[in-house]
């Protein structure tokens, strides 16, 4: 059981993996169920620290609120599997902390979060607002308009049809390759700007581009980013 721990901590915090040391606040962790939701699923190691050490789940309010995030401030709810160990709190050789004799038992909950069918799945902040995240690396980003409409296109079951008239090439003109056929990589403030057309009009329209691999995604810094596709 505590090896098997140990293997996940070893892999440190990745897309699909996070460290919770303590749980105070039952609306942050919504973001990271949110994340994992809507990207590729992943796996929260609850009461474990970010340096590796076993630190345990102090209270019963902590499973409270973990219960809380995927239930109550997640829209919809969000599917999560709550697996609990009770583990000897020897430090890993990796963890910089001094080995010795065992500290009695901790307990670390393993809140494993699939891949949602039903995207995007929302956290609520405290005043009831949603907000859709993603999960880039080891970090929660806020979904941008354009993935908010991929995923409602996704859903709607007449699907999206691609049609290509004149706002299809005003969008395409303006995002053409520079001049050494580089893929050209703007903000949709940048995509709305140059192509002259209405924000919830680039919108609709770089979500269909993004589905029939026309155009992609990135993400630069903190902003998302869109190119054609060569």
């Amino acid at each position: 059981m505590r090896d098997y721990l140990l293997s996940l901590i070893s892999q440190g915090e990745h897309q699909q993996q996070d460290f919770k040391y303590r749980v105070q606040d039952a609306v942050k962790l919504a973001r990271s169920v949110s994340a994992f939701a809507n990207t590729d699923g992943g796996r929260l190691l609850i009461g474990v620290r970010d340096d590796g050490y076993l630190a345990g789940v102090r209270s019963e309010e902590e499973i409270y609120m973990m219960h809380q995030a995927a239930y109550r401030y997640c829209r919809p709810e969000a599917s999560i599997k709550f697996d609990t160990y009770h583990v000897a709190a020897v430090p890993p050789p990796s963890s910089g902390h001094p080995a010795g004799k065992e500290r009695g038992l901790r307990t670390i909950v393993v809140a494993t979060v699939p891949r949602s069918d039903h995207r995007p799945v929302c956290a609520l902040d405290e005043e009831g607002r949603r907000r859709a995240y993603i999960r880039m690396a080891d970090q929660n980003i806020v979904a941008s308009p354009v993935h908010l409409q991929l995923w409602r296109d996704e859903q709607s079951p007449l699907g999206a049809a691609f049609t290509y008239g004149e706002h299809e090439r005003s969008l395409m003109a303006a995002m053409q390759s520079t001049a050494n056929q580089q893929p050209r990589w703007l903000t949709l403030n940048q995509v709305v700007r140059q192509s002259r057309l209405p924000r919830h009009r680039v919108v609709a329209l770089l979500a269909r581009f993004i589905r029939y691999g026309l155009a992609a995604w990135r993400l630069d810094g903190q902003q998302f980013t869109f190119a054609l596709c060569s």
